[in-house]
């Protein structure tokens, strides 16, 4: 395969991630598939698809786990101060949106939006580094596929 096309390949390969936006999973199976079809063309194809993917499981994986810690604290800040929720039949909720609570609120929230930032900024980076020929290797990726 000609330099330039395997270079543009690797390119969509890592690019593809960005199918995520429109539909479920999309980051991880439209790699997938690029990966699956271009594999057998070049070594180059087959590294990079590969780290494409463990990457973005790895940062699915991440941002899933960041979810399921939030949702305790989210809950938790939302009715910290409802114990007169019920009293008397007396419907009354407020929200006491004091430092505690906006930290449980929006604290690891944040922490899960930064590392969803940081995902987009390290697949145009690859992305770039791919069209220029470089093997890239994405920072704190689990290498599911070997």
């Amino acid at each position: 395969m000609k330099k330039n096309k395997e270079n543009t390949n690797a390119f969509l390969i890592h690019i593809s991630a960005f199918a995520g936006f429109m539909f479920p999973f999309g980051n991880i199976i439209t790699p997938l598939i690029a990966w699956q079809t271009l594999k057998d063309r070049s070594a180059f194809l087959d590294e990079q698809g590969k780290e494409a993917i463990n990457f973005n499981i790895s940062y699915t994986l991440y941002t899933f786990l960041l979810t399921i810690i939030f949702i305790p604290f989210a809950l938790g800040s939302l009715f910290r101060n409802s114990h007169n929720l019920f009293r008397h039949n007396n419907f009354n909720f407020s929200f006491d949106f004091n430092f505690s609570n906006t930290f449980g609120l929006f604290g690891l929230g944040s922490v899960a939006g930064f590392i969803y930032i940081i995902s987009i900024a390290l697949v145009i980076i690859a992305s770039l580094k791919a069209k220029e020929g470089e093997n890239y290797k994405y920072p704190f990726t689990i290498k599911f596929i070997k």
